[in-house]
C-alpha cells in the first residue's frame, strides 16, 4: 500500500503543482458527474412519480391554464435534470487549459535549465520536459472523460424530458 502512495506522490512531483490542481479539478468534476447519475437513478424517478400523480389528480386537463401548469411542471423537472451541467461543461473546458498551463510552466523550467547549464545537459532538462508533458496529458484525459460523461448526461436529461412530456397528456 505504501508503494501505491509513493508512486502517486512521485507522479505528482514529476508533473509539478499544476498536475495537483488538475487532479483536484478532475476529482471535483467526477463527484459532480456521480451526483447527477445518482439523481437520475433515484431522485428523478421520485420527482416524475410526484409530477405524474399531481397531474393525474387534476380535474382540469384541457384548458389553457392546464397547459401552462403542465409546461411549468415539465420545465421545473427539466431544470432539476439539468442541475449542474453548465458547471460541468465549464470544468471540462478548464481541464485542457490547465494542461496547457502545465506545459508552459514546464517549458519555462526547461529554458531555465538551458540558461544555467547550457544546451548539452539533457538529463537536467528531462525534469522540465516531464513537467511540460504530464499535465498536458492529464488535462486531456480529464477533458475527454468529462466530455463523454457530460454528453451522456445531456442526452439522458433530454430523453427524460421528452418522456415526461409524453406521459403528461392533455385531454381535448
Amino acid at each position: 500500500m505504501i508503494d501505491f502512495y509513493s508512486a502517486i506522490q512521485d507522479f505528482i512531483e514529476t508533473g509539478g503543482q499544476v498536475l495537483l490542481i488538475i487532479g483536484v479539478l478532475i476529482f471535483v468534476m467526477w463527484l459532480m458527474i456521480l451526483e447527477r447519475v445518482f439523481y437520475y437513478v433515484k431522485g428523478h424517478r421520485e420527482r416524475v412519480k410526484y409530477v405524474r400523480s399531481t397531474w393525474q389528480a387534476r380535474a382540469d386537463k384541457s384548458s389553457w391554464n392546464a397547459e401552462q401548469i403542465r409546461q411549468a411542471m415539465i420545465s421545473r423537472t427539466a431544470i432539476a435534470l439539468g442541475g449542474n451541467l453548465p458547471i460541468l461543461q465549464a470544468l471540462v473546458a478548464l481541464c485542457p487549459l490547465l494542461g496547457l498551463m502545465g506545459t508552459v510552466t514546464g517549458m519555462i523550467e526547461v529554458f531555465d535549465v538551458m540558461a544555467v547549464s547550457g544546451t548539452g545537459n539533457a538529463r537536467s532538462m528531462a525534469a522540465g520536459v516531464s513537467k511540460a508533458t504530464i499535465p498536458t496529458m492529464a488535462g486531456m484525459v480529464g477533458a475527454l472523460s468529462g466530455v463523454f460523461a457530460t454528453t451522456w448526461l445531456q442526452r439522458t436529461a433530454k430523453r427524460e424530458r421528452l418522456k415526461l412530456e409524453e406521459r403528461l397528456l392533455l385531454e381535448h
